[in-house]
């Protein structure tokens, strides 16, 4: 791998792991907890935004309190945790890493998903070799991406921010590769509908084959 090669930072849920309806089943169920209306696939994709209170906010019209918020925090990743086992990874992932790597390119994962939950999902999917990193969050969950992303880079020491192109689901996704000084494409297969991605001002596309096509391209 070389100093000037082209490198991708995946993102994981919603990208690599296709968990929307995981999503919206755990979000569904700690609303009933309590007691808001459930949301359609729709309006969340719609109203998703990251710090995710402000996405409560939306639904709610105020900032949850912080005893709120944990609540509401501990309850959706319970939820999460049972819904997500039916989940496979999106489509044509595993010839998308596999021919990636093959073209001597390298590739890494950054997640704010846990730390501890994420290392054996991507294990048990036979994927991880094929990252030369693989983070999740660590500390308090619900924060944007931007300051775990400097660190991720930056821990790869052949890895120029200037030839990485970050590929996720969420205008936090482009806000973190624009804050670390590299490239972004953004999936329409998540937690944003087409029209709230298109606001980060970033390549949208409906497919990985299409954000990797274009990975190779936008950093020559």
């Amino acid at each position: 791998m070389g100093k000037h090669a082209t490198h991708i930072v995946w993102d994981w849920n919603g990208t690599l792991f296709h968990d929307i309806d995981a999503v919206i089943g755990a979000t569904n169920s700690a609303f009933a907890e309590i007691g808001l209306e459930p949301i359609t696939l729709e309006t969340y994709r719609d109203l998703y935004c990251v710090p995710v209170p402000r996405f409560y906010e939306r639904l709610m019209g105020r900032l949850p309190t912080d005893d709120e918020w944990l609540v509401m925090d501990e309850a959706f990743h319970r939820h999460y945790g049972t819904h997500r086992l039916g989940c496979e990874l999106a489509e044509g992932v595993h010839q998308l890493l596999e021919g990636w790597q093959a073209a001597g390119r390298s590739q890494s994962i950054l997640s704010m998903y846990g730390h501890d939950e994420l290392l054996p999902i991507v294990r048990d999917f036979g994927i991880e070799s094929r990252f030369v990193l693989v983070e999740g969050r660590t500390g308090p969950s619900g924060g944007t991406k931007s300051a775990h992303m400097v660190r991720h880079l930056a821990a790869m020491e052949s890895v120029d921010p200037r030839r990485t192109v970050v590929i996720g689901d969420a205008v936090d996704d482009a806000t973190a590769a624009r804050d670390a000084g590299a490239h972004a494409v953004l999936y329409t297969g998540g937690s944003h509908s087409r029209a709230s991605l298109a606001v980060a001002g970033v390549p949208v596309v409906d497919t990985l084959a299409e954000a990797v096509e274009l990975a190779g391209d936008i950093t020559l």
